[in-house]
């Protein structure tokens, strides 16, 4: 019939043209005999060569194969069993009092009757009985590739799809990729659709114990693995996770160098439960953000902030944090009243003036200069003085005094003006902007339907390519030199110091200082104060107090003791008194210099414990794999060396093969070489409940008359009344 259609014969040639140089020992068999057909009394020496060969055949010919019937004898061994073509057969009638939900799937059975019978006999298999016909046509071989019965996942191409997934690249990347590494779609084996059932059913096989479980394990091995590792895990009556705190060693070493002022922020909520991650951020020697531990958080309540920041405490090395930035929330400030009293806490200013259009809009909307005005007052008054007349002018010109939302501002102004903060040291952080950074980075890693035991997971990730960043720099700083831009010694002490990132800021200020005039105009027994103003203008100026025997210099910019950085003003001072042949050490803060990491944290060491790495079969796989690039490149430069290549690998995999089996025998109970994994954990862990965010309820919110008006209530698609939709109708669920 329709066994007889000739195919396109450009596909067939291209398909005759791909080279096949799969490992996979069934295509081995019959790798010498690729077109022979099926004959009676064929003989093979087991049952997998016999399926292999046979489905071979139908990839050429352009149909698929299952299984249709076996055969046992009365020990319940198979003697006999019958492949069929995928068409072969109908479909069951359904009951047709039942209405099927959904649209119907189209047919595929249309009572093919080509098939291959297959009997035991000894210890081999025998072809009994060969149908060749089919009665639809068949596909092209490339087309085949398409089918289910052909389309499979290798072990190979599963190492694949589970690196790219765990580094964030999508399904449909994915895909790609393979494409790209098989020489085309066709040559890849499966399609998109299966990528994804193969992510989902592992990720269901990870989650079977519970999302939180799979946390606390991933928690409890890394623990084992370092004991410089620490977590703690709240958990209500009913074995629920609740909130959750973890940090490595690293970050505890971190805190340790760099902990003196930390910015904790709780808006971001990048998991399937909704819980607030709260990132404690900071900043290292080369001006970049660095971790100190994290959180997820059930809720944001003062209570949930105060076990936190107690928690957070006891992991951390060192001293409290002595200044703390944050946003404007009432929880927070209570839970760091409580837990930090000596700490600066200081209130993110860009939150604070985001509000300022909204609170001030009839202002915003009358007097066109006010914002100026305004950000003039909090941006560029350098003294509290300064601040307090400029302050005392916009409220008596635009009539704001009786304003309560501003009365509450400038009530707690000492904690968010520049000109109250510019004193006390912050490391250049004025706003919780290094939290928002790094919750930015994340969002490269996880999303918002990410689970609790991925997110902890891809958090290790973010955290390995922020160290990576930071060795970057350390590089870069210890094999490079700076090109100085003045002949002042000062500079080129500063360069030997600093990190790169920090001698730049130094460097700016030092080149800057040349644009500054000092003249003296007062003296206090060994003090002198100078005068410091740009050339060519006569404001804003700065006053800079001089200690000349000892060297210090105070400036009213106090850039000094908020970034650590000496400012243009003192150094334009220095500049006129000859005072530039050294840089004082008192102006030199070990966090920024190249050594800010040399002392050893003694509380931290003793946990780090030097482990000898083991072997595990992804660090074995991964270094065959470099080394079979490598030959791959060599061996696909020429067709003989391509071809001497294939035939060595082929040998070498039957060897492979034939060891395996002989170590099967010889020690059946062999467990495979593999990281540490745990089990019968002490607890076990629930799901956390979905938590509502923070924001104002829906309640409160005035609707306009429009949107009271009555809407068309939603039907079920089902049984077409309201109340329900076609998820929870009753009538479906008494019919299942």
């Amino acid at each position: 019939m329709v066994d007889d259609l000739v195919h396109d014969e450009l596909e067939i040639n291209e398909d005759q043209n791909n080279v096949d140089l799969s490992l996979d020992d069934s295509n081995q068999h019959f790798a010498c005999s690729r077109h022979s057909e099926p004959y009676l009394n064929m003989v093979f020496e087991n049952l997998e060569v016999a399926r292999a060969f046979y489905n071979s055949y139908a990839r050429r010919k352009g149909f698929s194969i299952r299984v249709n019937h076996t055969r046992k004898n009365k020990d319940k061994i198979r003697v006999g069993i019958e492949y069929v073509c995928s068409k072969e057969g109908f479909r069951r009638q359904c009951n047709e009092d039942n209405e099927r939900i959904g649209s119907e799937r189209a047919e595929t059975r249309v009572g093919c009757k080509a098939m291959i019978g297959l009997k035991k006999v000894d210890d081999t298999w025998i072809v009994c009985k060969f149908v060749e016909g089919h009665n639809h046509e068949l596909l092209t071989p490339k087309s085949t590739s398409f089918l289910r019965g052909h389309r499979v996942i290798t072990s190979a191409q599963k190492n694949l799809i589970d690196t790219l997934n765990e580094s964030g690249i999508a399904p449909s990347k994915i895909m790609s990729v393979l494409s790209k590494e098989s020489g085309g779609d066709y040559n890849v084996g499966c399609i998109p659709v299966d990528i994804q059932n193969y992510l989902g059913s592992k990720r269901r096989k990870l989650l079977q114990d519970g999302d939180a479980q799979g946390m606390y394990k991933y928690f409890v091995e890394n623990q084992c693995k370092n004991p410089g590792f620490v977590y703690a895990i709240e958990v209500d009556e009913y074995g629920c996770m609740g909130n959750c705190f973890w940090a490595d060693v690293r970050s505890r070493m971190a805190y340790q160098y760099f902990g003196d002022v930390v910015t904790f922020d709780a808006t971001y909520q990048t998991n399937r439960y909704k819980m607030p991650f709260v990132p404690f951020t900071g900043v290292n020697h080369h001006h970049q953000s660095v971790m100190f531990g994290c959180a997820l958080l059930v809720n944001e309540t003062a209570e949930s902030y105060t076990w936190l920041l107690k928690t957070w405490l006891d992991a951390m090395p060192g001293n409290p944090p002595s200044t703390i930035i944050t946003d404007d929330d009432k929880a927070m400030a209570k839970a760091i009243a409580d837990v930090l009293p000596n700490a600066t806490h200081r209130l993110c200013m860009w939150h604070l003036l985001q509000k300022v259009p909204e609170q001030l809009s009839h202002v915003y909307n009358k007097y066109p200069h006010f914002q100026e005005e305004f950000y003039h007052c909090i941006h560029d008054t350098i003294t509290i003085e300064e601040f307090e007349l400029e302050w005392s002018k916009i409220m008596e010109k635009y009539e704001l005094g009786d304003n309560d939302w501003l009365g509450n501002l400038y009530v707690r102004r000492e904690r968010w003006v520049p000109a109250y903060l510019r004193s006390s040291f912050c490391a250049g952080m004025s706003t919780t902007q290094r939290s928002e950074s790094m919750n930015k980075f994340f969002k490269d890693y996880v999303r918002s339907s990410t689970t609790i035991s991925d997110f902890v997971y891809q958090y290790e990730l973010a955290l390995n390519a922020r160290y990576l960043k930071e060795k970057e720099q350390d590089v870069k700083t210890k094999n490079s030199v700076p090109l100085l831009k003045t002949c002042y010694k000062l500079e080129a002490d500063a360069a030997k110091i600093y990190t790169r990132k920090m001698f730049m800021k130094f460097q700016e200020e030092l080149f800057c200082s040349q644009k500054y005039k000092a003249s003296k105009y007062h003296e206090e027994g060994v003090r002198k104060i100078y005068k410091v103003v740009a050339h060519g203008r006569e404001s804003p100026f700065y006053e800079v107090s001089l200690d000349i025997v000892e060297t210090k210099a105070i400036c009213t910019c106090h850039l000094f003791e908020f970034v650590g950085i000496i400012c243009r003003h003192i150094l334009a001072v220095f500049v006129k008194k000859s005072l530039v042949h050294f840089l004082p050490s008192h102006y030199i803060l070990e966090r920024w210099t190249i050594n800010a990491k040399k002392h050893i944290v003694h509380d931290i060491s003793s946990d780090v414990v030097q482990v000898e790495p083991q072997v595990s079969t992804s660090m074995m796989r991964n270094s065959l794999m470099l080394q079979f690039l490598e030959v791959a490149e060599v061996g696909s430069q020429l067709e003989k060396q391509y071809k001497h290549l294939g035939q060595t690998l082929r040998k070498v995999h039957e060897e492979l093969l034939a060891m395996q089996d002989v170590d099967d025998l010889e020690s059946p109970d062999n467990i495979p070489l593999n990281n540490q994994v745990l089990s019968n954990l002490p607890i076990t862990l629930r799901d956390p409940p979905h938590v509502p965010s923070k924001g104002r309820p829906k309640a409160l919110r005035q609707k306009h008359p429009k949107e009271k008006q009555l809407t068309k209530k939603r039907k079920c698609s089902i049984c077409k009344e309201t109340g329900h939709v076609r998820t929870n109708c009753p009538t479906h669920k008494h019919s299942r």
